[in-house]
């Protein structure tokens, strides 16, 4: 008993949290006489205003922590959790009434020997006691009576629980039949045409056949809805000129950057280090005689290529190699020459020619970098004139013109990322600007100030044919291409239908395949319409790229392995668990029914009222 009791099923806990909005349907607000000390009646069972305070406070500070913000309780009303928490307390209640009139309790052994299982009330000696359960009931703001006769309400739950979802099983035949169709397999042939195979004439079709393919299939030429958008921008980069460097400035970020601008010549090297020049010298020999290949000397040191990989070096870092190293032509291996590790042999790979460039050539950059924070600032200040000239009345064009703002009109659409519509900030604008809002400062990431304005909205409408004669073209094309794969395909078709398969068709075969198994190159869905063959029978399946004809050879069984074993299991345990849960949950609601929960609404207004 005090095993079943140690802990309230997850499944019974998950099927009341499942259950709460049935719950509720359950039972009316109807105010009744009451001495305010419960919130709720369920039969003879009362839901006490301090219970549905603790758990208004326990889902207040969940929410609290997932949200990291504080809760009042007119959020969790908002939210509906003070319902969903009435409703898990009344339903919790009706399972008590029920394990009343059944009489179902435990006795005093069995309660002890809970509380004794229980790490809160245990000394250091692992024995129950007395004053850590007395004072882990106190900070929990419970009495030893009320937490008593709370565990004794939750065994006697656990007790009902377990009477009605014991020998809960779904029938077999279920499990068996889903097995069989996630496990069905099928063995087929098939010949492929190949979209790549087909020969088509060149052929330039007349404007009028273009506009008469285009005027049957607009929906493949259509814009979407588009918001026509101007807007005027103030750019760091168009300040520039307003900003003064000062040439020392410059030169001494230049000297900074010195390695990023004055880059040596290097080359791709690989190094095989020896123990010694004897070694080094009898393998260079076998290279020169063909004895060995560079990689079969380091297959034979048990090294791979990325272990002597050396990158990208300089002269310099090569030491005293370095000049014989650099001497040496693409492809070839310089040595014995010394290391820091031993005498190697260095493969040339690669040959990085020298990076130079001079103070003039870097002076644009350099000057764009150090005037970028002060142009930021240059821009940042006139935000507030310009916001101030908005306000006022003032146009995005007379911005322009009296500003120097730059003034750009654009068609944009979800999907534009060209341009300012590239900055998440611009995009974030644009999708939420509408007709009647005004223009008003915002900023770039880049430090830009833009404001903008909803000209029009176009709605989703087709491309005009002179805009869209090129994909128009290009669709024509693959159309033409669709309509010759299908005529051959239905060609095959036709001759395997009335004499098989040809024999100097390649003929492709694929045996005990589940419909879950892919097949690269085939279109996507000849899996799902093999599935629906009989066998012997012949069917065409046809994509953009490929026309594929396939005949079912085989309807086979799901395979005997363990893992089906293993899906099988877990299917019926899956099925049990639903069953036991759609059970429960009639007998809940059944239980509640009979109970006729009846809810103080003057109670719970109080409570709610008091509730911090």
């Amino acid at each position: 008993m005090a095993a079943g009791m140690k802990q309230l099923s997850k499944t019974f806990i998950w099927i009341l949290m499942g259950m709460l909005i049935v719950g509720l349907a359950g039972f009316g607000a109807v105010n009744f006489t009451s001495s305010a000390s419960s919130v709720a009646r369920v039969g003879d069972e009362e839901v006490s205003i301090g219970t549905y305070v603790r758990e208004l406070q326990r889902e207040q500070r969940a929410l609290q922590a997932q949200t990291g913000q504080a809760v009042s309780m007119a959020q969790l009303s908002a939210f509906g959790l003070d319902r969903v928490v009435l409703g898990r307390l009344i339903s919790l209640a009706a399972l008590d009434h029920e394990a009343k009139d059944l009489g179902l309790s435990i006795g005093d052994e069995n309660l002890i020997e809970e509380l004794g299982s229980i790490d809160a009330f245990q000394g250091v000696n692992g024995a129950f006691d007395r004053e850590a359960y007395s004072f882990a009931l106190s900070n929990a703001g419970l009495s030893e009576k009320e937490f008593e006769e709370d565990l004794r309400r939750e065994a006697a739950r656990t007790i009902v629980q377990n009477a009605v979802l014991s020998g809960t099983e779904m029938p077999g035949i279920l499990t068996e039949t889903l097995t069989g169709f996630i496990g069905a397999r099928r063995s087929f042939s098939y010949v492929q045409i190949n979209a790549a195979d087909i020969a088509l004439t060149v052929q330039v079709p007349a404007d009028a056949e273009l506009q008469a393919f285009y005027d049957a299939a607009q929906d493949q030429f259509m814009l979407p809805e588009t918001k026509v958008i101007t807007y005027a921008a103030l750019r760091p980069s168009m300040l520039l000129d307003e900003v003064e460097i000062d040439e020392a400035a410059l030169r001494r970020l230049f000297d900074d950057r010195s390695s990023q601008y004055q880059v040596p010549e290097r080359r791709l090297v690989e190094r095989l280090v020896f123990a010694d020049d004897d070694a080094a010298a009898s393998a260079k020999a076998q290279l020169e005689t063909g004895g060995a290949t560079f990689e079969s000397l380091v297959d034979a040191r048990g090294l791979t290529l990325q272990d002597i990989d050396m990158g990208d070096v300089t002269m310099g870092d090569l030491g005293a190699a370095g000049t014989d190293v650099f001497a040496a032509q693409v492809g070839d291996v310089a040595g014995p020459l010394p290391s820091d590790l031993g005498p190697a042999l260095y493969r040339v790979n690669g040959r990085l020619e020298a990076q130079i460039t001079t103070f003039e050539q870097a002076m644009p950059d350099l000057r764009e970098e150090l005037a970028s924070d002060r142009t930021r600032r240059l821009v940042e200040a006139q935000a507030e004139d310009i916001d101030d000239l908005l306000a006022g009345g003032a146009t995005l064009e007379e911005l322009a013109t009296e500003s120097g703002l730059e003034l750009v009109q654009i068609h944009w659409t979800d999907n534009a990322s060209d341009g300012i519509a590239a900055y998440e900030g611009f995009r974030t604008a644009a999708a939420a600007v509408t007709a009647e809002d005004f223009p008003a400062v915002d900023f770039l990431d880049d430090g830009s100030l833009f404001a903008l304005r909803l000209d029009e909205v176009l709605p989703e409408r087709p491309e005009p044919f002179a805009d869209a004669r090129d994909k128009v073209l290009a669709a024509w094309q693959a159309d033409r291409l669709s309509t010759a794969l299908r005529e051959q395909g239905e060609a095959l078709l036709a001759q395997a239908e009335s004499a098989g398969f040809a024999e100097d068709a390649e003929v492709k075969t694929e045996a005990g395949l589940t419909r879950t198994a892919y097949i690269d190159t085939v279109p996507a869905d000849l899996v799902t319409q093999v599935f629906e063959m009989e066998a012997g029978n012949f069917r065409l399946v046809q994509d953009a790229e490929s026309a594929v004809v396939v005949r079912l050879d085989g309807i086979l069984p799901p395979e005997a392995s363990d893992d089906m074993n293993l899906l099988a299991q877990a299917l019926q345990a899956q099925l049990d668990q639903a069953l036991a849960q759609e059970v429960f949950q009639a007998y809940v609601q059944d239980v509640q029914a009979r109970a006729e929960p009846r809810v103080d609404q003057q109670a719970l207004n109080a409570a709610q009222a008091n509730f911090h």
